[in-house]
């Protein structure tokens, strides 16, 4: 059974910085896409980031460009979210997830099979 736990949200000032984390059983990362996404209250769960196993496609949602960094650790089977310069807009709680397919140049929430259970980062002055 595959089982995400993300963790490392929290609350921050805008211009802040916070890094979500996200650790995998039951799966070899190493195969795995794997993704972050968010929903904020009132919409639909968005992509943020997203990557197949190679690493070489990447996905990044336009207003997380050059903020947002995903990374990950195949031998203790996690990954990461780096997020800096935050900004009140990235209020939201974030899912990780992780499937063996990935479709280039895609980050859509309907292409993921497992999901973690969430974790809220609030930005606010």
């Amino acid at each position: 059974e595959v089982q995400l736990q993300a963790s490392g949200g929290g609350s921050v000032q805008p211009g802040g910085s916070l890094r979500l984390s996200c650790a995998a059983s039951g799966v070899s990362l190493d195969a795995y896409a794997i993704g972050w996404f968010r929903q904020a209250p009132g919409k639909e769960r968005e992509g943020v980031i997203c990557t197949g196993y190679s690493g070489r496609s990447t996905y990044e949602e336009e207003s997380v460009k050059g903020r947002f960094t995903i990374s990950r650790d195949n031998a203790n089977n996690m990954f990461y979210l780096q997020m800096d310069n935050l900004k009140i807009e990235d209020t939201a709680v974030y899912y990780c997830a992780v499937d063996f397919v990935y479709v280039d140049g895609l980050c859509a929430k309907a292409l993921f099979t497992h999901w973690g259970q969430g974790t809220q980062v609030t930005v606010s002055s």
